[in-house]
């Protein structure tokens, strides 16, 4: 039974992370806590292996297509490593039900930004050099050049992901894809592409921090992670074929009720 919700909650999360470049991942805490019977600090943990090893295979697979802005991935990355270091070390001083009730919290703002991220894409794209300008920037702005402003971006919002991935085990795709496409001009699939490097460099080191601390249950996250990796596989053909608008509002729909069932548990808990 468990192996089998595992299996199932892994090709969820594969399948946004696929075509949404995050999202669905913050359903692993939750799953992990109130299906398979973990501890909020053990879930975040095993969060982290299963969005890590996901988002790494998936950003492969896009990179054959040429989508991943890899120098942009690893300057957003490296900017979160401290930032998870200091979010991994609160994470161990919360009470289990405050962390839940603030990732519930988290959950419910994901949502709102996979539905804001499904009206801007529902809208035609505009190259950001203007009409028959090209659309993707090379590694970075729009026009190939950088600016203090996009700098400060890049820093600010790796900083706030780095810290999201460390203190909630969580890939932070709902931040990484708005910066990535409002501050810097990315198209949206390279956006989408270029967030699954960050999300890996940011869950292999919240996870090197964690080590000997946290124990992980390899006999769940194991084949949680495998089904993760299937589904991000098949996420990329299934964007083809999809509108990405239907997909984030369809997950959209999923994170407020995970939202929801999880702040209601923790206020209760935390009421007794």
């Amino acid at each position: 039974m468990a192996l089998g919700v595992a299996i199932a909650v892994g090709v969820v999360i594969g399948l946004s992370l696929g075509t949404l470049g995050g999202g669905g991942s913050i359903l692993t805490v939750p799953a992990l806590v109130y299906l398979l019977g973990q501890t909020p600090q053990a879930a975040t943990t095993g969060s982290l292996v299963v969005v890590g090893v996901s988002a790494l295979i998936g950003a492969f697979g896009h990179h054959r297509s040429g989508r991943v802005r890899w120098v942009l991935g690893l300057a957003f990355g490296a900017a979160g490593i401290a930032a998870g270091f200091l979010g991994t070390a609160l994470n161990r001083m919360v009470p289990a039900d405050v962390l839940l009730l603030a990732f519930s919290g988290l959950v419910l703002v994901a949502a709102a930004g996979m539905v804001r991220n499904a009206r801007s894409r529902a809208r035609p794209l505009v190259p950001a050099g203007g009409r028959g300008a090209p659309a993707a920037p090379v590694d970075g702005a729009p026009d190939g050049r950088w600016s203090w402003g996009r700098a400060g971006a890049v820093l600010g919002a790796g900083l706030l992901v780095g810290f999201l991935t460390g203190f909630f085990g969580v890939g932070g795709g709902f931040v990484i894809v708005p910066a990535l496409t409002l501050a810097l001009g990315l198209a949206m699939p390279e956006a989408v592409a270029t967030s699954l490097v960050v999300i890996a460099i940011n869950s292999v080191a919240a996870l090197l921090f964690r080590a000997g601390a946290t124990q992980v249950d390899w006999a769940l996250v194991l084949p949680l992670t495998a089904a993760a990796v299937a589904g991000s596989l098949a996420g990329k053909k299934l964007a083809d074929r999809v509108p990405a608008a239907v997909l984030s509002r369809s997950f959209a729909v999923l994170l407020v009720a995970v939202g929801l069932y999880t702040a209601g548990t923790s206020i209760a808990a935390l009421a007794l």
